[in-house]
């Protein structure tokens, strides 16, 4: 079965893992220079480098479709720079996962494929989607949505370690990010881990660099560029979190529930 995954960040990453540990053939798209933070744990990071290995799956960039199904057909995932998934018309997926997260929907619809699942806020079981897979923290992570919408955006990140909004750095300015330290580096409260155009982006807490965006990226001002494990496990930059997992066992389940909806 072969399934096309919106976004090849973090989370969608993990869902990729997971369907690709479940025998199921996975395509990913993503914009053509991704902006991902968690970068250890993407498979966008194939976009750039001709291949991304997440624990321990491979994922290879294709430049087209045929392409993308030559990857599949010997084990691997494919990779395109097709942000607007518009290779879905050569694909013909068996199902479409919008794992973009974007807080809403940017352009897929319910007649995408036989069947649409909406991952996080921005989607409507029914109306955009099939079925919608919930992305916040707490009782609710990961379950299947068959009517209505996960739970809205409230711009808070999770509660890791004790900590949430702490955790986040944020741009400090408009221009080009320009990192001073990397992933996986032991950081106090204070340093400073990356500057734009001169001003620095400081931590909040101590901890370890989990996530941070690559050297160059351009940048606005309050734009998300790294991340803060207060945990202080250096291992966990190389594994996909405890949340991508959970959302990906949503995903699963949707796959497995909802397979009947296939011609």
């Amino acid at each position: 079965m072969l399934v096309l995954i919106r976004g090849a960040g973090d989370l969608a990453s993990g869902i990729a893992l997971r369907l690709h540990h479940a025998h199921y053939q996975i395509v990913m798209t993503d914009l053509p220079k991704p902006t991902a933070i968690r970068r250890t744990v993407c498979f966008s990071q194939a976009l750039l480098f001709g291949t991304a290995t997440v624990e321990d799956v491979t994922a290879r960039r294709a430049e087209n479709a045929k392409e993308a199904l030559a990857i599949v057909a010997k084990g691997d995932i494919a990779v395109l720079a097709d942000p607007e998934a518009k290779s879905k018309n050569a694909l013909l997926p068996d199902a479409l996962v919008d794992a973009i997260l974007a807080k809403r929907n940017l352009g897929t619809a319910i007649t995408d494929a036989p069947l649409v699942i909406g991952v996080g806020p921005g989607f409507t079981a029914g109306v955009d989607c099939h079925v919608c897979v919930e992305t916040m923290r707490g009782h609710t992570l990961g379950r299947v949505i068959t009517e209505g919408s996960p739970i809205p955006n409230t711009n808070i990140p999770g509660l890791i370690g004790g900590f949430a909004g702490e955790r986040v750095l944020r741009a400090p300015a408009d221009g080009i990010f320009r990192q001073t330290h990397e992933i996986g580096d032991t950081v106090q409260a204070g340093d400073v881990v990356a500057t734009v155009e001169g001003k620095p982006m400081c931590c909040t807490i101590s901890g370890i660099l989990r996530g941070l965006l690559a050297d160059g990226t351009p940048v606005c001002k309050g734009m998300k560029a790294g991340d803060v494990d207060p945990r202080g496990e250096a291992s966990y930059c190389r594994l996909v979190s405890d949340k991508a997992l959970a959302i990906g066992g949503g995903v699963l389940e949707a796959l497995l529930r909802f397979s009947e909806m296939r011609p």
